[in-house]
């Protein structure tokens, strides 16, 4: 894998940036459009957490702030949020009566599972309009992109037709 600047298998370092940040630019338009329909509810930062909850389960607040990148006192306005809407709660850490851990509620629960539905249809309405090798190829790209950066491998179902 090369990692400098020279041509790296008859691709040019700078074709790739380009052809990947094109590509973060769709995503991006396919995760705001995916929230539209929950917008008035919630921000995509906000969404992230509500995501980090879904997946980690009970998380603390400086381990939110962490995960997420931010520091402890936007997390916490985030939280506060979220929790005015309904979509988490605060509860106290069992093992620690000075610390709380944020949980989804149903609702949360919904709202993830809703605005992920949508980003999986629009993202597969995308892909599906490229050819069985292109697919392939995007496979295998991505899940190089996503190693190298460190990201973690999706454990999704194949969609049919892959």
């Amino acid at each position: 894998m090369a990692t400098d600047e020279s041509p790296a298998g008859g691709e040019d370092l700078d074709a790739v940036i380009t052809a990947v940040l094109a590509g973060s630019r769709l995503l991006v338009s396919v995760a705001a459009r995916s929230l539209a329909a929950v917008e008035d509810k919630i921000t995509l930062p906000q969404f992230r957490m509500l995501v980090v909850l879904a997946g980690h389960g009970g998380t603390k607040l400086v381990t939110m702030a962490e995960l997420l990148d931010v520091n402890s006192s936007t997390a916490m306005r985030m939280a506060d949020r979220l929790a005015g809407a309904g979509l988490i709660v605060r509860e106290v850490n069992p093992h620690n009566r000075r610390e709380s851990i944020m949980r989804l509620t149903g609702e949360g629960r919904r709202i993830v599972d809703e605005v992920m539905a949508r980003r999986r249809k629009q993202i597969g309405e995308i892909v599906s309009r490229m050819s069985a090798a292109q697919r392939q190829a995007l496979i295998s790209a991505m899940n190089a992109f996503n190693e190298a950066g460190g990201e973690p491998a999706a454990d999704l179902p194949h969609w049919p037709g892959f």
